[in-house]
């Protein structure tokens, strides 16, 4: 049977959805956020602030190089007891900042994920008994615990981690290229295609997990059946523990297989992509000396500085190539939660 409401299609087993219900499900996901918009600005507002501020470091690495340490006539103490201060003071504030963006995001977090399962609970209960006798109770539990909980740390930690992430990234190419425009470009020349492989790892993740909630699923629903009471003296009378403990076994190796699946798709690529990421720097210092060698001015207050970006360049992209394919994987349960 179908339903109308959030939670239109009824739960069951069935063949993997075409690749479309992952954009449909991130729509239907947004509208979750729509009652604490107000909330929603606050926490992205405190991302901004605490991802972009993590560039003055850097900057006030290089004007300590150029203008307070290394300069005619000897160092300016006067200048560097204020970058030094200006340096020590960044930190601070940006871990207060910090520590009540966490709060927020945790609250306005748990807030939807505490709406979404009352939706689910109240669609459920307005289905009709038809719908309860062809479904089994250990399906519906199984929606309501571990495609519910699997959600969680999506709506309260991942999105955040996104987007702070990627105003970590713009604000670090802009300081870059106000460095240096020459060795921004070897920095990133290579990133457009990690994130295009990065998708092509994301969808077969995303399938894998799918099937994954699916297996527990079907575990949950063989204890439901064989460890409750009219269960268990079922199997008694006859004599069906043997075949019963066989469905659980395959089952749950399945499962097993899967975990592993689901655990090493795109590791191979994200050791190279690691790997690279930590090659990089190296060129750097190459490109850095082709320049010196061919009179190009670069002082080493921008080298250094430079470098300091790169590796904070870098962490973000890392992060959301890994938040890519786990998001992916995610809205897999996203999907079972609507259905």
């Amino acid at each position: 049977m179908t339903a109308r409401g959030p939670f239109a299609a009824p739960v069951s087993g069935g063949p993997e959805p075409p690749v479309h219900l992952g954009r449909e499900t991130a729509r239907r996901v947004v509208p979750l956020f729509r009652p604490y918009r107000g909330q929603v600005a606050v926490v992205v507002g405190l991302i901004v602030i605490t991802s972009t501020i993590g560039i003055v470091n850097p900057l006030l690495i290089q004007a300590m190089f150029n203008k307070a340490l290394f300069v005619r006539g000897g160092p300016r103490l006067g200048l560097l007891y204020i970058l030094v201060g200006i340096m020590a003071a960044v930190p601070v504030v940006n871990g207060a900042i910090g520590i009540l963006q966490t709060y927020e995001t945790t609250r306005v977090g748990q807030q939807v994920m505490q709406d979404l399962r009352d939706r689910l609970y109240t669609h459920l209960q307005t289905l009709s008994l038809a719908f309860f006798t062809s479904t089994k109770t250990g399906e519906i539990q199984s929606r309501l615990a571990n495609d519910v909980g699997g959600v969680e740390s999506v709506v309260t930690t991942t999105a955040s981690t996104i987007l702070a992430n990627v105003v970590t990234f713009v604000s670090s190419i802009v300081a870059m290229i106000i460095i240096s425009w020459q060795l921004t470009i070897v920095s990133v020349i290579t990133v457009p295609a990690f994130f295009y492989l990065t998708k092509t790892v994301g969808e077969r993740r995303r399938k894998v997990s799918r099937s994954t909630q699916e297996t527990l699923a079907a575990m949950s629903a063989i204890s439901e059946e064989t460890l409750s009471v009219s269960g268990v003296l079922l199997a008694k009378v006859f004599g069906s523990q043997a075949r019963d403990v066989a469905r659980y076994r395959r089952e749950n190796q399945r499962l097993a297989h899967l975990e592993v699946r689901q655990q090493m798709i795109g590791q191979g690529f994200f050791a190279v992509v690691q790997s690279f990421l930590a090659i990089t720097p190296a060129a750097i210092y190459l490109i850095a000396g082709l320049l010196l060698a061919n009179h190009h001015g670069i002082s080493a207050g921008t080298i250094v500085a430079f470098t300091t970006l790169q590796t904070r360049l870098y962490f973000p992209i890392g992060q959301l190539l890994q938040v890519s394919v786990e998001l992916r994987s995610s809205l897999a349960l996203f999907d079972r939660v609507f259905e």
